[in-house]
């Protein structure tokens, strides 16, 4: 009995040093400088920022794969991409599925903050994650997922919600910005008109007096 005990022992211990070491080396990879080809990783910090204007994606037919983070949460992965008709886009697979529902936790998190950042080949892009339900263009993306990747992407699996489809657009800052001007500038509107309807109730007031 003691002998059959001290195998168990051993075996538990011999299993547990390869888990131990993939939870360690995902721990480091989740705060450093982008994914590894296994784990995800922290916020892209190194390479330079692109700006001016918008780049053209053609040469995105000869890139594998791009680093993908969020700014909400901001983790970093490894994932594929295509061009059509000159536009960026990413998916994510297997949405449907019971492991997809646990594991792939990113295309909501899109949905819900679609702020990102891409580094392809050095570069890091500002853009804006969009979901693509509808359109012509997701028969045109379907095919060259396909076409470029061991991948049985179709509209059928688009539509069904199994294949989520997002297009990785201009992060339009100056929207917000020039929102947050008329914003401030009815509030100022509001502030004057509630002032000076203030100061005729007064001077009523004072009249009636």
């Amino acid at each position: 009995m003691n002998l059959l005990v001290k195998i168990l022992v051993i075996v538990l211990g011999v299993a547990l040093v390869p888990t131990t070491a993939v939870i360690t080396a995902a721990a480091k990879q989740s705060s450093a400088d982008g994914p590894n080809r296994v784990f995800s990783g922290g916020p892209l910090t190194s390479g330079e920022l692109y700006t001016g204007a918008e780049p053209d994606w053609r040469f995105l037919s000869d890139v594998p794969t791009l680093e993908l983070q969020l700014l909400n949460p901001p983790e970093s992965r490894r994932i594929w991409v295509a061009e059509v008709r000159g536009k960026m886009y990413v998916w994510s697979g297997y949405m449907n599925s019971f492991v997809g529902k646990i594991w792939k936790t990113w295309p909501g998190q899109a949905v819900a903050d679609g702020r990102a950042v891409v580094r392809i080949n050095g570069t890091r892009y500002e853009r804006q994650l969009k979901r693509i339900q509808i359109g012509d263009v997701l028969d045109e993306i379907a095919a060259v997922i396909s076409a470029k990747y061991p991948s049985q992407a179709t509209r059928a699996v688009i539509d069904s919600g199994d294949l989520w489809v997002f297009e990785v657009a201009p992060r339009n800052e100056s929207v917000a910005a020039a929102e947050a001007v008329v914003e401030g500038s009815v509030l100022e509107n509001v502030e004057a008109i509630t002032e000076e309807v203030t100061e005729e109730v007064a001077v009523l007031v004072g009249d009636q007096s």
